[in-house]
């Protein structure tokens, strides 16, 4: 290491004067080797850096011996590590890299060793990236360029180059699929990349550069609570997206509703990010016009529901999406009742009127009414047990009792999705309100007790206190009897 960063001082004082003598390029140009063919290319080229920038020696000399000797700097082919070591002398000096006209970042480096491809190889003797594996050696070209590798367009397929490579892949993570690629190019982003659109979100726009990090670490841009501010870079950017048609206030959108609340707020991991029911590298595939299916993975009675209701077959009909139709998509609001019946705010309005399809306009009108029953004789129950326990009853086994009530009317709100009020009823009235009047009158029963004890205990007092006055004034006579005998 410590002769390399002798070594590279000569290297560069060479490289200066390659405009005027390049003995090192003169000699493989006129092989003809491919080496020198694309290096014409390469954007160091182009900044009059010469084959000893990278490899060492004097490109000034004609004779092979002393334009590769050793006390000129020579390393030959660099291998392992020394490669990105050989990048880093001018890639992380600042003062360099402005010498050359660069405005490129000099951190890159560091965000690499630092990142999941910065880790050590199998061999354990280097890392499992270098800069030329995604950069290239002798043609490296402006990541701007459309014929650089780790340009926008051609991203996706340098980084399948290792990760659509399932022997390679499985020798560092087998639980890694390497399907992405494939999943990709079925994707809105992938369709784009296919037709050319330099702004379709490609691999590094998502996962990041130099500093990549695997999906479950905070700190990357793909973790859980930091994916929606990814995906907002662009899709929250109205200039950047204009030529798409798409809205821009989707996280605004998704931050206020109750997914978002629950992950970016409440930090609650289960809860559901864009790639939760967009898809990761196949995100929202061509044709699919709603993500129902998706919603059903989590909320699976309420999916299964709705798939045998009446409401199926007339959203089918009527190309309505299932979930987004009453629940919205970004901006999914915490289910209520007022979602319910026959309000203007009610989700059922939306289709149902008084004179338009009457049946269920008047099936949402009962449905609210049972559920608003359930839940106001539930609130009178828990009153009087209230009541009852301040009054010092005993009223545990009926407070236990009333959350089967609780219990049912959670039962309601997922059976409203069968939109079968026969179903519904039975779960409102049979396990609902029989047991909220069975509450009730429980309650109302300690209730009586306590006052009928204070009556029982008030007779019982005035019985003693009569006793009490009597046996007084009659121990007082006797007294007085016996002093006047004596």
């Amino acid at each position: 290491m410590k002769k390399l960063n002798a070594f590279f001082v000569i290297f560069i004082f060479s490289s200066v004067v390659f405009a005027k003598a390049d003995e090192c390029y003169n000699c493989h140009n006129s092989l003809g080797d491919n080496a020198s063919k694309i290096f014409t290319g390469d954007v160091h080229f182009s900044k009059g850096i010469s084959c000893s920038g990278c490899h060492g020696g004097n490109s000034r000399s004609e004779d092979m011996e002393q334009a590769m000797n050793a006390s000129a700097g020579f390393i030959g082919v660099p291998k392992g590590d020394v490669k990105t070591e050989v990048c880093i002398r001018c890639h992380s000096d600042e003062k360099k890299m402005r010498s050359f006209g660069s405005a490129l970042r000099t951190d890159q480096f560091r965000l690499l060793e630092a990142s999941v491809h910065g880790k050590l190889s199998l061999s354990g003797k280097e890392r499992i990236l270098q800069c030329t594996t995604c950069h290239g050696a002798h043609g490296v070209r402006d990541v701007k360029s459309p014929l650089s590798p780790a340009y926008s367009l051609n991203v996706p397929m340098t980084c399948s180059k290792c990760h659509s490579n399932v022997v390679y892949m499985r020798s560092y993570n087998p639980a890694l699929p390497t399907d992405q690629y494939q999943k990709y190019i079925t994707s809105r982003h992938g369709r784009l990349n296919l037709m050319h659109d330099p702004k379709a979100a490609d691999c590094a726009d998502c996962h990041g550069y130099h500093d990549i990090q695997a999906p479950g670490v905070p700190t990357s841009k793909v973790y859980k609570t930091n994916l929606p501010s990814t995906c907002a870079e662009c899709h929250s950017n109205k200039e950047y997206m204009s030529a798409y048609k798409i809205p821009t206030d989707q996280f605004e959108k998704y931050s206020e509703g109750v997914h978002g609340q629950a992950l970016l707020v409440n930090k609650v991991s289960g809860a559901p990010s864009c790639n939760d029911c967009h898809g990761n590298h196949a995100a929202t595939p061509p044709g699919v016009t709603s993500i129902s299916k998706v919603c059903g993975l989590c909320h699976t009675l309420n999916a299964e529901l709705f798939a045998s209701s009446p409401h199926k077959k007339a959203f089918d009909k009527n190309n309505y999406p299932e979930c987004e139709t009453c629940h919205g998509n970004h901006l999914v609001k915490a289910a209520s009742v007022s979602l319910l019946g026959t309000d203007k705010e009610a989700a059922c309005s939306k289709c149902h009127s008084d004179n338009r399809n009457v049946k269920g306009f008047k099936t949402a009108g009962l449905m609210r009414h049972l559920l608003d029953s359930l839940s106001s004789s539930a609130v009178r129950a828990r009153r009087l047990i209230e009541e009852a326990e301040q009054k010092g009853m005993e009223v545990s086994e009926a407070a236990f009792k009333l959350r089967d009530a609780g219990q049912a009317e959670m039962e309601a709100k997922t059976m409203v999705h069968s939109f079968d009020l026969n179903k519904f009823t039975g779960v409102v009235k049979d396990k609902g309100l029989s047991t909220t009047k069975e509450v009730i009158e429980e309650a109302h029963d300690k209730i009586k007790e306590y006052y009928f004890r204070r009556i029982g205990l008030g007779i019982s007092i005035a019985i003693m206190s009569s006793l009490a006055v009597t046996l007084f004034f009659y121990i007082k006579k006797i007294e007085k009897k016996d002093g006047s005998d004596s």
